[in-house]
């Protein structure tokens, strides 16, 4: 595996050995409905982020793990993809039990977790309502997410959170969702990309219903970091 280890946040700047990438405005306007949801809660809760959530790890890191959306009281709290709801307390660590990260996950953006080798965004890098972001919005984030499927040094693997990411993954890189069919456990060999693993959603719902265990989650995280080492031994 690589020794890179970043917690720097996509920007619009970067140093010479880093990619750039666009990031949305603090204040992006793209999607009327989410700036409006976010301007409400600004309002409710004047002390949380409430803002596009940036992306969280190793610049070029070889797995991208990519979400839906910022929870309302999660990311959307703390600025950090996954920090202070339930799906980041199964997300972080499966990371650490496969050694793609560095210290404790405390669910707060100053535990001083690293991730190695791996980057967590979202779709969507605003809240939306009910934590249902509409196709509208998905589309107006895609150039944030097309330059951390692009830009610099593109991931080798992706991990999908559930069919509206991988359908995001497939869209930013101009290929056809049937092509592709969203699976629980799924691999898909990207032609000039990355591979793609599909992975149920880890969020308290699917949990809770026994749509998935965390068993479930490891087995599919475990999957793409088992093809991420093996793409770094073949190098």
């Amino acid at each position: 595996m690589r020794t890179t280890i970043s917690t720097r946040t996509s920007s619009t700047t970067a140093s010479p050995s880093e990619p750039v990438r666009r990031a949305p405005d603090r204040d992006c306007r793209r999607c009327p409905r989410l700036a409006s949801f976010r301007e409400e809660q600004r309002a409710a809760h004047p002390d949380w982020h409430n803002a596009p959530v940036p992306s969280f790890g190793a610049p070029d890191g070889g797995l991208l793990v990519v979400g839906l959306a910022p929870g309302l009281r999660g990311a959307n709290r703390t600025g950090r993809p996954f920090t202070g709801d339930f799906a980041g307390a199964v997300l972080y660590p499966a990371l650490g039990a496969e050694g793609l990260s560095r210290g404790s996950f405390e669910a707060r953006p100053d535990d001083g977790l690293e991730l190695l080798d791996c980057r967590v965004t979202n779709a969507v890098r605003c809240v939306p309502p009910a934590n249902k972001p509409v196709g509208a919005e998905v589309a107006a984030c895609r150039p944030f997410l097309e330059d951390e499927l692009r830009a610099g040094t593109p991931p080798q693997v992706v991990l999908a959170l559930g069919r509206i990411a991988h359908d995001a993954v497939l869209r930013t890189l101009g290929l056809r969702l049937a092509a592709f069919p969203f699976g629980h456990g799924a691999r898909h060999e990207l032609p000039d990309g990355p591979v793609l693993f599909d992975t149920y959603h880890s969020s308290r719902y699917n949990v809770n219903t026994g749509r998935l265990t965390p068993e479930m989650f490891a087995a599919a995280l475990g999957a793409a970091a088992a093809e991420l080492r093996r793409r770094a031994t073949a190098a």
